[in-house]
């Protein structure tokens, strides 16, 4: 009868004439797109082409996918042929219905009609209408409707289908008093069930009327706009028309922004619509990219307090648009997209940021939390398309997303510290879950930052720069003490105390390890990598050209992302707990799930960053500075002096057993990979240009070296206490899931301090962090207190053959000064003692795990001199045989080796031990 009475004269309105008629005359004039524009219906078969599907939305309906080769999923709308009468008719049409239409889907309980839209014969009928909501189940709403509304059990039933499928049903009609009473008791019986009461509206009867013909008039624009791609260009333009009002929105941002007040089946229509209209044209669809970024926050901010699935909120569109490599790199380059959706996480986390700015997630909401991990996917979206050609405005608006993402992981570096527990067993295991869950979230995130950085060399050291600035900003790990020196084998290193056993640690850590992650693959592993984003995030390359303000917006959004990087680095510590056990187990997976939506984000990052040189630069900039600008991580004393070996180290003390710890450094992180790329990329020769030359390798290296003590004391059950969330972190930091992004990352950080430290003040670092110093460094050891302290001896399998290590890789230059730390005094120092140790003691300060560890750090000393001896170099300054024949205390390194095939229980290493001073015995020819 609609389609009788009020449809059809509106056809002979459009076409001025019998529609059927018209549209054969239109569709003989015109051509048609390549695309069908048919809108699926849920659990309707789609088909995919395994060869060129661009991304899995790139599907066709069956007619469609028989009827083609997928030779371009490139499609383009044929032009309007619409005559100048017919056009003007479609565009004062569509005005008129389609405002009309927004008007009654937007309306609010209580508004009144206006006068033209009044029944001539206003009736005082009103409708109780019930909307679906997923706080009560079926059985609870049918009871409920039994209850108030005095309806059998099979009217009921069929009352909760049609609500579950449409999203509202009028339950009564009535007076406007009927259905009040009606109302006031389906909320109090509703609530008795459930602490929120089911959501009801008295609606009058001319409002239900007419805003059943609204959702007629949805489906019938569908309808009109599949007839010609004019009619579909008329339409657009309609619903994308500014209004004459400034402050108002257009049509089609007005049932955006209302889209969580909607009820499912008038949000169907509008989404059916969008995709049927707005995505069809290329250039409405830009236009419609612009109008959805603009509204990005309030959208997600309704969808974060809405309560149905994503899959039926207009947020599921950002797939659509942000998996467009042209609609991406405009919207980061005009609209500095990747700094919104950063902006917006960082609004909605805040409440979880405590005292230090660091996440904290104890007591969170499991739900709203999962809702706010959604945001990670845009994110990824908007980076699967790293640009091939960067302009200056998009590399700045890059830079300026990782600067805002950097600041996100700012707020995990550290997060949620632990600290190892004495005496009693902690009595609550904290949650972890939250931590984590971040971590996994940001994954994948954090490699696409990392890619994007790629881009250049400029960009490259740009947000490398953006990266280590923020790690050195954080200031939510303090040391408790000032730098000491330590002294061993006649070397200094001066830091500050710290013992993982002691002191809080953190197993979060993405800015360190965003640092370390880039550029340590090869062309064809980035190649592979990026092809893998490709087919699961449905991305296309970065830009090769860049314009000025693409960079610039690229560069603006490197900030923000650095900033959300700030809030994330050091956040949640945990401190180890001694006597009694934690009594509540901390939240700790709402940060692991903000790392692993991070992932990917920040290779892309990276990867933009390698556009070019100077934005590289600019990228690793932003990273320093972000690091540096970090102080949610301070010490907590001076420096003192530590001395082993001659050297003297001046460094702050720590300790990971005592002091706050956090696994969450994404700054830190983040500004090791980037490192990694200035050094594949040759840009590390600029760094200078960008950044003081004395750039604190110590302080960087810091928080990562924290983690992996961490790790090493959990394993080795110092932290019982803490309970088994604890446990988790650890096990997480170190899973497939998230060791890319932190484990591995925190080891590349490692590596670029032990080429840029003095071995010797390296090697003091290790020792004093893993709480060894003392252990390596005193003369005489209490026999008691060490058996005390040692676990018992695991006995491995007996092995009648040596297994030598291999030859040793060859570094990048910049790496190459690795390799002096197996030619170091204290490393040299350390080897004797334990072998000294094995000889001359019972058995209790040392285990055969140790001596295999021993035996194989010599053979690869040896392997690395006699490679360099054979290389003919001019000047070898690698002499590991000659430091291993030094006489100490009457005895050498070798002498013990001599000794230690007559010790009865490593019988099972005499292979390796023969080994080892034969390649010894042959090293000394070449001097």
């Amino acid at each position: 009868m609609v389609g009788t009475t009020l449809l059809r004269p509106l056809e002979w309105y459009l076409f001025g004439e019998d529609p059927q008629l018209g549209l054969e005359k239109l569709q003989q004039g015109s051509g048609s797109s390549q695309l069908c524009g048919r809108v699926f219906k849920e659990g309707e078969t789609t088909y995919t082409c395994r060869d060129c599907a661009i991304d899995p939305t790139c599907v066709l309906c069956m007619d469609c996918f028989q009827n083609s080769v997928h030779r371009n999923h490139r499609y383009k709308g044929a032009e309007s042929q619409l005559e100048d009468g017919l056009m003007e008719r479609a565009r004062m049409l569509f005005q008129v219905l389609f405002k009309y239409t927004v008007d009654m889907l937007v309306w609010e309980e209580g508004q009144e009609l206006p006068a033209e839209l009044q029944p001539s014969v206003k009736e005082d009928t009103y409708y109780c209408v019930l909307y679906n909501d997923e706080h009560h189940s079926y059985d609870h709403v049918i009871y409920t409707l039994q209850r108030s509304v005095q309806c059998d059990l099979g009217e009921a039933q069929t009352h909760t289908n049609l609500i579950d499928k449409e999203g509202r049903r009028a339950v009564k009609r009535g007076t406007l008093q009927a259905c009040q009473e009606a109302k006031q008791a389906i909320q109090s019986n509703s609530e008795h069930i459930s602490l929120q009461p089911l959501r009801v509206e008295i609606l009058h009867s001319a409002v239900m009327a007419h805003q059943s013909f609204a959702l007629r008039l949805g489906t019938w624009f569908q309808q009109v706009v599949n007839y010609s791609v004019g009619f579909r260009q008329v339409f657009c333009q309609v619903s994308l028309q500014a209004a004459l009002d400034p402050e108002l929105h257009c049509l089609i941002s007005r049932l955006m922004l209302c889209d969580a007040k909607l009820y499912k089946g008038a949000r169907k229509i509008v989404h059916d619509l969008i995709v049927c209209s707005l995505l069809m044209e290329t250039e409405y669809k830009r236009l419609f990219a612009i109008e959805f970024a603009k509204n990005y926050k309030q959208l997600q901010e309704d969808f974060i307090n809405d309560d149905h699935e994503r899959s039926i909120s207009v947020t599921a569109l950002s797939v659509q648009i942000f998996t467009v490599p042209t609609l991406a790199r405009q919207l980061i380059e005009e609209g500095n997209v990747v700094k919104v959706i950063i902006d917006t996480v960082m609004e909605m986390l805040s409440e979880h940021l405590d005292d230090n700015n660091r996440f904290h997630f104890q007591g969170y909401n499991s739900e709203r939390f999962f809702r706010i991990q959604v945001v990670f996917h845009d994110l990824k979206y908007i980076l699967i398309s790293k640009p091939t050609i960067w302009t200056e405005r998009l590399r700045q608006q890059f830079l300026e997303g990782l600067r805002a993402f950097l600041g996100m992981l700012k707020c995990m570096q550290g997060m949620e510290e632990v600290k190892r527990q004495f005496g009693q067993h902690i009595e609550v295991e904290p949650e972890w879950e939250a931590g984590f869950s971040i971590q996994i979230q940001l994954r994948h995130t954090l490699s696409m930052f990392q890619d994007w950085c790629t881009a250049d060399e400029e960009l490259l050291l740009q947000g490398y720069k953006e990266c280590y600035n923020t790690l050195m900003s954080c200031t939510n790990q303090p040391f408790k003490s000032e730098e000491i020196d330590t002294h061993m084998c006649n070397h200094v290193l001066h830091c500050k105390p710290y013992k993982v056993s002691q002191d809080p640690v953190s197993i979060h850590l993405p800015i360190s390890r965003l640092l370390a992650v880039s550029g340590i693959m090869g062309e064809s592993e980035l190649l592979s990598k990026l092809l893998l984003c490709l087919l699961r995030y449905i991305l296309i390359s970065k830009p090769t050209i860049w314009t000025e303000r693409l960079r610039q917006q690229f560069l603006e959004g490197l900030r923000a992302f650095l900033g959300m990087l700030k809030c994330m680095q050091g956040m949640e510590e945990v401190k180890r707990q001694f006597g009694q056990h934690i009594e509540v187990e901390p939240e700790w997976e709402a940060g692991f799930s903000i790392q692993i939506q991070l992932r990917h984000t920040l290779s892309m990052f990276q990867d933009w960053c390698t556009a070019d040189e100077e934005l590289l630069l600019q990228g690793y900039k932003e990273c320093y500075n972000t690091l540096m600008s970090c102080t949610n991580q301070p010490f907590k004393s001076e420096e003192i002096d530590t001395h082993m070996c001659n050297h003297v180290l001046r460094c702050k003390p720590y300790k990971v057993s005592q002091d706050p710890v956090s696994i969450h450094l994404p700054i830190s992180r983040l500004l090791a990979g980037l490192y990694v790329h200035l050094c594949r990329s040759g840009a590390i020769n600029r760094l200078h240009e960008y950044l003081p030359a004395g750039c604190d390798i110590a302080y960087m290296v810091e928080y990562p070296l924290r983690c992996l003590v961490l790790a090493a004391q959990v394993a080795a059950e110092m932290w019982r206490r803490n309970g088994l969330s604890l446990v988790s972190q650890v096990y997480y930091y170190q899973d497939v899931k998230c060791r890319d992004e932190m484990f591995d990352k925190d080891i590349i950080m490692l590596q670029i301090a032990a080429s840029k430290m003095d071995p010797n003040h390296f090697m003091i670092l290790i020792l004093q962090r893993f709480e060894l110093f003392e252990f390596f460094n005193r003369s005489t050891v209490s026999r008691d207190k060490a058996e005390d302290a040692q676990k018992k001896r695991r006995k491995l399998e007996n092995s009648g053959k040596a297994l030598p290590p291999p030859d040793p890789p060859e570094f990048l230059p910049a790496f190459a000064n690795i390799v002096n730390v197996l030619n170091c005094d204290v490393l040299i120092h350390v080897l004797r003692t334990v072998l000294r140790r094995a000889v001359e003691t019972s058995g209790k300060l040392w285990t055969e795990a140790m001596i295999q560890r021993v035996l194989h750090l010599i053979g690869q000393g040896l392997l690395e001199e006699k490679q360099q001896l054979e290389a003919n170099r001019e000047e070898v300054a690698f002499d590991f045989s000659l430091k291993a024949r030094r006489i100490e205390h009457g005895k050498s390194l070798l002498t013990f080796l001599e000794k230690l095939k007559l010790v009865p229980p490593l019988e099972a290493q005499k292979d390796m031990i023969t080994w080892t001073l034969q390649v010894e015995a042959r090293a000394l020819f070449f001097f």
